[in-house]
């Protein structure tokens, strides 16, 4: 008579041979991640487009002009460096501050333009390595630099500050100036010449805004470009949760500003 210890035993042994088997079985008639199969990478490829999210009204980075329909700036030739590595062609999508992440999600497979890395958009996408740091500075008349060299001599209701809704621009001012006079513009491409006018004070920006602003418009002054408000960094949106597109983007950039490709890009705009 056989021990009944010796049938568990094999009962065991049994069951144990059968389940990595099960298991593996499993695995094979599932679904492939889709992640794995059909990510940024491979739909861009199959597209055979890049679809790039931008609001063409932060020079130097893009510009859009609307009568010709044509693109320039620093992150319009940077997508087109990135389109040609990966082998497809480049295609601008047109969109506003205010709906930059919304419209990213929906339509584009990057987003470019000075997008400055918040924590409120890497709620909803992913953000490249950073290519700039930046921050907060005023641009105003010339003659009227010396009266805002900080936010208290700003920070009063004499003082006209225009704004360009949806940004962090706007932020910035809701946060801290409270008391000014403030005017929302809704043109960044046209702002500017509001200052120039004497239409309004000042306007808070980016440093590299504010510096190529005032290259291009000799009346205008950036104030203290060296030491701005704030601190923030440029990189570009990216689909949430898409590694293997993000890494990719990061490498690209990393060898863009290590071959010369960024600097000779970036040159003719920043100097």
């Amino acid at each position: 008579m056989v021990p009944s210890r010796f049938f568990f035993m094999v009962a065991f042994v049994g069951v144990s041979s059968v389940l990595p088997a099960c298991e593996g079985n499993h695995d094979a008639a599932s679904p492939p991640s889709t992640g794995a199969t059909t990510g940024r990478l491979q739909e861009i490829a199959n597209r055979g487009e890049l679809r790039v999210c931008s609001t063409g009204d932060y020079r130097p980075f893009t510009f859009y002009e609307a009568g010709t329909s044509t693109w320039s700036g620093i992150d319009v030739d940077m997508a087109d460096d990135l389109a040609r590595r990966l082998g497809v062609r480049r295609t601008m999508v047109h969109t506003t501050w205010k709906n930059l992440v919304q419209d990213f999600t929906s339509k584009c497979d990057i987003a470019v333009g000075g997008i400055s890395i918040t924590l409120e958009r890497s709620k909803l996408a992913f953000f490249s390595d950073a290519y700039l740091d930046d921050g907060k500075v005023p641009i105003t008349r010339c003659e009227n630099e010396s009266r805002f060299h900080t936010i208290e001599q700003i920070n009063r209701p004499e003082v006209k500050v225009i704004v360009n809704p949806g940004g962090t621009n706007e932020q910035f001012v809701r946060a801290h100036l409270a008391s000014a006079n403030v005017i929302v513009h809704p043109d960044n491409n046209t702002i500017h010449h509001e200052i120039a006018a004497g239409r309004a004070d000042l306007m808070i920006t980016d440093s590299a805004e504010a510096q190529w602003q005032a290259k291009k418009n000799p009346e205008l002054c950036a104030v203290n470009p060296q030491k701005p408000f704030t601190f923030s960094q440029k990189a570009y949106l990216l689909p949430l949760g898409d590694t293997a597109f993000q890494h990719y983007v990061n490498q690209w950039l990393n060898l863009t500003r290590h071959d010369g490709t960024y600097e000779r890009i970036a040159k003719p705009w920043l100097g």
